[in-house]
């Protein structure tokens, strides 16, 4: 494997840990102008000043670098193995220079994988599609966001929730209630309607890699994400819990076929650092 996609592969990462997206830092810059209260804005201009320090210093912006997880768009053919193992090689090195911590735990024995590499880690996702060289976006997902991450099966009697939209919207509304402001809130909600349960997950957590701007081309899907996005808004949960009008800074629907007897509304909750940046191999 050439060097120089290794080379690329250990900016990404530094660019990931230390670097909020500029759609996502801009968008917290507006919550921040539109909160009153003195325990959100405290909490927004303490995010602010972190994201400022981590750019500057090239430092990691959360204590929990998160799961390393590579989506990768390649030409008809690539070989994946060549791809897989200079990741590998640059996270090795990013952990040696201090972007990733230590952060990989062998789950039977509890030691800990000091260079973040082992079965599963990185994960790598490939999808084929029309392109000349391959582009690869990282996403670094923290584990308190992803315990606060769930899955419904509809109908669900407690909530009234049937087998449509507004059985989803009564979903991801409950949802949000129930986390609190946990997981660093302002969050963002990625959300899959249908799939199995693997597969559900899977597509949640991909619509975290859209920017906020972007709106689902979906018309239906589109109305449901404007809709959340503005009721969980109003619940006054705010900026990690401490209350205020921005508890959710966006919210991304996608849908998949499911069985007739399953019917899924999986939702991949991020903290406000949906740390994720993207590279094209060139």
């Amino acid at each position: 494997m050439d060097m120089d996609v290794e080379a690329l592969l250990l900016d990404l990462i530094r660019r990931t840990a230390c670097e909020l997206p500029q759609d996502i830092l801009e968008a917290m810059q507006c919550a921040r102008g539109v909160e009153h209260e003195a325990p959100a804005q405290m909490a927004f201009d303490t995010i602010l000043e972190n994201c400022r320090l981590a750019r500057c210093q090239h430092t990691p912006m959360c204590q929990d670098t998160g799961t390393l997880t590579f989506f990768w768009k390649v030409p008809a053919g690539t070989a994946q193995h060549p791809l897989v193992e200079a990741a590998a090689r640059a996270v090795r090195t990013a952990t040696q220079r201090g972007w990733l911590r230590k952060n990989t735990i062998e789950t039977l024995s509890g030691t800990s994988v000091d260079d973040n590499v082992a079965l599963g880690i990185p994960v790598h996702h490939f999808e084929e599609v029309d392109c000349e060289v391959p582009e690869v976006t990282l996403l670094l997902k923290g584990g308190g966001s992803e315990n606060m991450s769930c899955q419904y099966s509809l109908p669900e009697g407690r909530l009234g929730a049937g087998r449509d939209l507004a059985g989803v919207r009564a979903c991801v509304l409950d949802a949000v209630h129930r986390i609190q402001g946990q997981g660093c809130a302002p969050g963002i909600l990625g959300v899959c309607i249908g799939a199995d349960r693997a597969e559900g997950y899977a597509v949640a957590k991909q619509q975290l890699l859209r920017p906020l701007p972007d709106v689902s081309p979906v018309p239906e899907l589109a109305n449901l994400e404007e809709r959340l996005l503005q009721e969980a808004n109003t619940l006054g949960i705010g900026p990690m819990g401490l209350g205020g009008k921005t508890t959710l800074l966006g919210v991304k629907i996608a849908s998949r076929t499911r069985l007739p007897a399953s019917y899924f509304v999986t939702i991949a909750y991020c903290c406000w650092a949906c740390r994720r940046q993207t590279v094209t191999l060139k």
